[in-house]
């Protein structure tokens, strides 16, 4: 049982020289280009759309950590059954690991943008596993007693000495890649950038008093995020360019420093994410500083028939904008602030565009580089290419926040809470019943512009026992809320939020 134990080990440490060889060699090659990073990238391009949705509705913005977890599990299992099998037939262990070394090697071909070096850091993590199969897996027996007269051999033996020093070398290796890749000039560029004042600034918006409702605007660790980017794209500002072409007269190309010089606004936004299940909390409210995207597209000019705005990632995503609907008056921008401060990095850091009304997959690029005028006849963006809808404006909706699912409150009087929003049609009225009752209308939160959440709070008086709260909203257009609960896919999820609880 032992000598398993230590085969097993000795497969596991083999793969960990290759991870952490592999991030050693990405501090050259760039980041997504570390086998793991490689690997993921292409399970999330892969991954048919209900896993997807169910990753998204299970593990919310942890989607990304379950992914790299899954990973790690599965190469330690395939790993450890090496090691069991190298030491019967050694050439079983190379040939996992030259397999191991293809399959990182063509995810990182097939990433957007890839160059042939890209194949570097699977390619020397699978050479450095070899040679340390190699070393912990040698000729002899796997115990240091003689067998019995007239038994097999056993096999090979396992260094086991050896294979303690593997993991450490593979740990300090890890942690090394991890700390030096993640080590530029980049924070501290973004934090010498000073922004520009507005050249028009909205007003500013307040919230309701309400213990345990949502705040009305969201801070920077607590937006949520629901991207396909394993690691976050760094694009440092003074390398940063930004492109506006495809269907244009005059193409457009401005570096970071001369989007600064453009003159700003400054705006309240909701965003919300087409995985948003009902009741969910995938929206965040911010105030947001950029450049009005309908003056470049005026300069630009885009040609007839050019009805959608490509917006490419600096990691290659893709998405698609009606052109018609950034020229309609409301403030879509290409924002480079984010609640006084520049874009934190995993928000989309040097620059990322935002229209209000539209779910961000459709709108709201981060790390955007590129700006192509197409049609949506000749182009669909990476969403779309997976079935969800190409145009989606968002749906109305409205949240219980206070009190909390199964929570215990006391019986009598009791404040009800939450949020509501519409983007770009603004929320008239938000009503609540409790147990299936009367609907009463609530209080209402000021509101500053139609493309922002409302707050909503209300007294209602609840007896002892268990109660089912529900909640609905209704637009400027005087459209509420459907009651049947529809899932996200795709184009966004309806239905009336309800929260049980218990008074005593």
């Amino acid at each position: 049982m032992r000598d398993r134990l230590f085969a097993i080990a000795a497969g596991t440490a083999c793969a960990a020289i290759a991870v952490a060889v592999g991030l050693l060699v990405a501090v050259v090659t760039g980041p997504d280009t570390s086998p793991v990073i490689a690997v993921g990238g292409a399970i999330i391009d892969a991954t048919p759309e209900p896993v997807k949705d169910f990753a998204i509705r299970t593990f919310g913005e942890y989607d990304k950590v379950a992914l790299l977890a899954g990973i790690g599990i599965t190469l330690s299992l395939v790993s450890a059954g090496l090691g069991l099998w190298a030491v019967k037939r050694r050439w079983i262990g190379y040939t996992g690991l030259a397999v191991f070394g293809l399959l990182g090697s063509a995810a990182a071909w097939g990433r957007p943008g890839a160059e042939w070096w890209w194949a570097l850091p699977s390619l020397t993590g699978a050479v450095a596993a070899a040679v340390a199969l190699c070393l912990l897996v040698g000729p002899g027996f796997r115990s240091r007693r003689p067998p019995a007269e007239g038994a097999p051999v056993p096999g090979r033996s396992v260094d086991r000495r050896a294979v303690l020093y593997a993991f450490g070398l593979a740990g300090v290796g890890g942690v090394t890649g991890a700390a030096l890749g993640g080590r530029d000039d980049l924070d501290k560029a973004r934090n010498a950038i000073r922004l520009p004042a507005p050249a028009s600034a909205g007003p500013i918006g307040r919230g309701l008093e309400v213990p345990g409702i949502t705040p009305y605007i969201t801070p920077a660790a607590d937006f949520y995020r629901v991207d396909t980017a394993l690691v976050v794209p760094r694009v440092h500002p003074d390398d940063y360019t930004l492109t506006i072409g495809g269907r244009v007269a005059n193409p457009v190309k401005l570096s970071y420093s001369q989007l600064l010089r453009r003159p700003m606004i400054e705006r309240e936004i909701t965003l919300s994410c087409v995985s948003n299940e009902v009741g969910g909390g995938l929206a965040g409210n911010a105030r947001w500083l950029g450049v009005p995207l309908a003056d470049l597209l005026d300069e630009a000019s885009p040609e007839a028939g050019a009805d959608q705005i490509v917006g490419r990632s600096a990691d290659g995503w893709t998405c698609g904008t009606p052109t018609d609907i950034c020229r309609d008056g409301r403030d879509a921008m290409l924002a480079v602030g984010f609640n006084g401060a520049p874009l934190p990095l995993e928000r989309g850091f040097p620059v990322r565009m935002i229209v209000p009304g539209l779910y961000g997959y459709v709108s709201a690029t981060k790390w955007l580089v590129e700006l192509e005028l197409s049609s949506f006849t000749d182009f669909d963006p990476y969403w779309v290419e997976r079935d969800w809808a190409a145009q989606a404006p968002v749906k109305t909706f409205s949240r219980v926040d206070t009190p909390k699912p199964l929570a215990t409150v006391p019986a009598g009087e009791l404040t009800v809470a939450g949020i509501a929003y519409a983007q770009h049609r603004g929320i008239s009225a938000v009503e609540v019943r409790v147990d299936g009752g009367d609907w009463s209308t609530t209080e209402l939160a000021p509101v500053i512009s139609s493309d922002t959440w409302r707050q909503w709070k209300q007294r209602i008086e609840v007896a002892a026992g268990r109660h089912t709260l529900e909640v609905r909203a209704t637009d400027h257009t005087g459209q509420t809320q459907p009651e049947e609960r529809v899932t996200p896919f795709p184009d966004g999820a309806t239905g009336w939020h309800s929260v049980v609880f218990t008074a005593n």
